[in-house]
This record gives C-alpha cells, structure tokens and sequence, in this order.
C-alpha cells in the first residue's frame, strides 16, 4: 500500500490505533499534504479490519482537519498538524453514558435546526446541484445500509457547506463524529437496512432539500427538527 506504513493492531479499538498510525504518519511528514491515502477497502484489507471500522478512523481524522473525504470515499492529506479541536465533555464515555448522548442529540436537533434555516437563506446554485444529486443517491440507496448512511452523512454535509460558515461546520463536526461512533451499528440496521424506515427518511430529507431549494428558511427547520425527532424516537428504543 504505496505511502502508508501498517503496524500490526494491538487495542481492542481498532479504529482508534488506525486513527494514531496515519495521524503520526501524517504529523512526521511520512504522508504530505496532497498526498491521496489508498482505498477504503485496500487500507482494511491491510490493516485486516472490516471497512466500517477503517471508516470511522478516517472520520476521526477528517474531525481533526487532517484529511478530506470525498465523493466515493477518496481521502487526501489536507493539513500536516491538527486543527484546535472543539472539545465537548465526557466524550470518551460517550458510548456508556446515556443521558450524555442524550444531551448531545438535542444539541444536535438545535444546530442542524438552524443550519438548515441558514442554509436555505444563503445557498447557491452550486449547493442546490449538490442537495439534488445527494438525494437521488438516497433514492438508489434505500434498503442498502452502508450506501444509505454514507449518503445521510454527506447529506448533513452539504447542508452545513450552503451555510458558508466554517465554524458552524466545525461545530457539527464535533457533535456528529462521537454521534457516529456511539450509535452507528443501532443506524445502519434501524436506519438503513430497514426499507420502510429508509423510504420515510428519503421523504424526509427530500422535504428539507425542497425547502433550501425553494429558500424557505421556515420550512427548512421545521422539516429538519420533524427529522431529527423521528430519528431520536428509533434510537430511544435502543439506549
């Protein structure tokens, strides 16, 4: 795997050690700014892990600013040091501490409540294309877990991209990327792999795409607080 040193895995963890090899790699200039990390499924296959868990150490660096994810999972090196992180309390008991996941999903229904207002007063034609195709992805994904989370997430994305405001961006990130992680598996087979719940999530979101497409701030938050519950009443039932 051309540019990219693999250690054997040694922490339960695995994502998090995956995340600390390319993170150092990328710190001691091994792995330079332009430079493209091989494939999802090329890097699992080396590290010997499964490509969900290469995924997550690779939200992991894009949340430090590191690296930049692109359409089809393509990575390149953007910074050679980390960004200041935003750091929230107790995130490493996240996965453990209810009432802290809790508190960050009503953060999260308040923020992305307003990026949707924001975005649907300052969007471009260009963001407009961007919602479009996205939702047409959701459409094909419908019953595929990996394809239907991959295209939530760049969905969020792109919402807080047409906002042209890079701290709120920054700010989701620090929600989302423990969000992710602590309740990915309950999402993908509640979320995704359920039919029903992923057609009623295409309609979702297709409604909030309308509404920053048709500049509706007012409709753009009331759809994403609508979609944001409905997702909270799925995962109450596991946490």
């Amino acid at each position: 795997m051309s540019g990219v040193e693999v250690t054997p895995l040694t922490k339960r963890n695995h994502y998090e050690e995956i995340t600390e090899q390319l993170k150092r790699q990328i710190l001691e200039g091994k792995l330079k700014v332009g430079d493209k990390l091989p494939s999802t499924k090329a890097m699992s296959e080396r590290f010997g892990v499964g490509r969900s868990t290469t995924r997550e150490a690779l939200s992991a660096l894009k949340a430090m600013g590191l690296i930049e994810i692109r359409q089809g999972g393509g990575c390149t090196v953007i910074r050679s040091e980390p960004e200041a992180e935003i750091k929230l309390p107790e995130l490493e008991a996240l996965r453990l501490n209810r009432k802290t996941l809790l508190e960050l999903i009503e953060v999260r229904q308040s923020l992305e409540s307003s990026i949707a207002s924001l975005a649907a007063e300052k969007r471009t034609d260009e963001d407009v294309r961007a919602l479009k195709r996205i939702v047409k992805e959701m459409a094909l994904a419908v019953g595929d877990d990996l394809e239907g989370e991959r295209t939530d997430i760049e969905f969020h994305l792109a919402l807080v991209k047409a906002t042209h405001n890079s701290m709120l961006s920054k700010v989701l990130d620090s929600i989302m990327t423990p969000m992710e992680l602590a309740i990915r598996e309950v999402r993908r087979v509640e979320l995704y792999a359920n039919r029903t719940v992923a057609e009623r999530l295409l309609e979702e979101h297709s409604d909030i795409a309308a509404a920053v497409v048709s500049r509706n701030p007012e409709a753009a938050a009331e759809g994403m607080k609508r979609h944001l519950r409905n997702i909270e009443r799925i995962l109450l039932k596991y946490l």
